[in-house]
């Protein structure tokens, strides 16, 4: 075999090893590709998700007049709204399940709800918690407002209320959000102070 061929056929070698050793490292990369965990969604981001539907969940149902004196209890996971209690009425229950349906977010609701106001006066008492001016009616509504806001709305604050103190906790931007947020929450009906020792800068 004279100089030239031993040339070729050296070259044909060495393409064929770099063909197998390219294909090889290709299937290495998609081994490795096939055993690495799909990404999912964050679970604080989720559960904060959830937060928000229940929050506007709330406003919306202690905003309308058919159904703000029934006493609910509302829950959210992963977009799928649970609504427990009693409805006053029918009427009152089917316009809960509509007006749940309606907010932004909501993928589905769970209707576990029971009609009429015969559970007698433990239901009445619980009722009179949720009702306007109360603490757990101001929480709500705060929340709704700072939710709400085209300012403060992607804020994290979180809301508490004792005797129509509003309490305010979390870190804000600068001092101007914080005069903002303790703005919106001195609007709402039944507040008589706002604290915002708990909102830090930063």
């Amino acid at each position: 075999m004279n100089k030239s061929s031993n040339c070729a056929v050296l070259r044909r070698t060495v393409v064929s090893l770099c063909v197998a050793t390219g294909l090889g490292f290709a299937l290495m990369v998609n081994a490795a590709s096939a055993d690495t965990p799909t990404a999912h969604s964050d679970s604080a981001g989720a559960a904060v998700s959830d937060s928000a539907i229940t929050t506007k969940v709330k406003a919306k149902l202690l905003g309308d007049s058919q159904v703000k004196s029934s006493h609910i209890k509302v829950v959210t996971t992963n977009g799928v709204v649970t609504l427990t209690g009693n409805a006053m009425s029918s009427e009152s229950k089917s316009a809960a399940v509509e007006l749940t349906r309606s907010v932004d977010g909501v993928k589905s609701v769970d209707d576990e709800l029971t009609t009429g106001s015969g559970t007698g006066s433990a239901h009445k008492a619980m009722a009179k918690t949720e009702t306007e001016g109360s603490d757990s009616w101001i929480t709500t509504k705060v929340k709704s407002e700072i939710t709400a806001d085209s300012v403060s709305k992607g804020f994290d604050v979180h809301v508490k209320t004792a005797h129509g103190v509003v309490m305010l906790r979390g870190t804000l931007a600068n001092k101007d959000a914080v005069a903002h947020v303790k703005d919106l929450a001195e609007k709402v009906k039944g507040v008589k102070s706002v604290d915002t020792t708990g909102l830090a800068i930063g």
